[in-house]
């Protein structure tokens, strides 16, 4: 295995810091990874945030679910969807262009995701951890006003990056799901009960697997934050829409 495999298999969240400032010429060199990432047409259809004001992460690690490590990670990068540069050059440049639509945005979400996870790879291939956080998604009308969010650009992904705390650093990685389960050939494959059982047996671990189901499902799925991403996520997609 060839060291950028090993690295893609041994790469996990890291949510617990060292003291350690990212040096300067490693955080550019994050950025530029994020920056070549594969993007739609060599568009780039998003924008980077570097979140650098101390009293804004405070924010954002209250408003994302109150997790307090983003608050205490040196990198914190919002990855945000971006719609509206390309309307407004369009738009500048006389070309009378339709307004974006879900179509577009969906679009931009994959650019910008590639581009967080091109810069996730970069940063621990330079020691430096870090965890997607996805609450950003939530609380539209706060983010939008935080972070001054024009009509067409949503943040699709925030990273917190940091040095591992040797905790970290030991932390098993929870162990993915059997390729049968994850690749299906030419065509979807809806898997029955026993299948998704099997799939999801090591999550259980000793518990009875259906108790494991219920308790993740009341956990995750249907839980508030769940719910209020739901809705945030639609507030933003009304502008993609009308």
């Amino acid at each position: 295995m060839n060291d950028v495999l090993h690295q893609l298999r041994d790469r996990k969240s890291v949510r617990a810091y060292l003291e350690k400032p990212i040096a300067p010429d490693d955080k550019r060199a994050i950025l530029e990874a994020a920056c070549a990432a594969p993007t739609a047409g060599n568009q780039q259809l998003y924008t980077i945030l570097d979140i650098t004001d101390q009293k804004l992460k405070d924010t954002l690690a209250e408003t994302c679910d109150h997790q307090p490590f983003i608050a205490q990670a040196p990198l914190v990068l919002i990855f945000c969807a971006d719609c509206q540069k390309w309307y407004d050059a369009f738009d500048a440049g006389g070309c009378q262009p339709r307004k974006p639509g879900v179509g577009d945005l969906l679009l931009a979400c994959s650019d910008a995701n590639i581009a967080a996870q091109n810069a996730v790879t970069a940063a621990w291939s330079l020691g430096i951890g870090s965890c997607y956080i996805g609450d950003v998604m939530e609380q539209c009308e706060t983010h939008r006003q935080l972070l001054n969010l024009p009509d067409y650009v949503f943040p699709a992904a925030m990273v917190v990056f940091g040095y591992p705390t040797a905790q970290q650093q030991s932390r098993e990685k929870p162990r993915r799901r059997a390729l049968p389960y994850m690749v299906h050939e030419n065509g979807y494959r809806r898997m029955n009960a026993g299948e998704l059982e099997r799939m999801l047996a090591d999550n259980a671990g000793q518990r009875p697997y259906a108790d494991w189901l219920q308790a993740f499902c009341a956990r995750k799925y249907n839980s508030d934050f769940s719910r209020e991403m739901t809705r945030s996520v639609e507030e933003y997609l009304k502008n993609f829409k009308e």
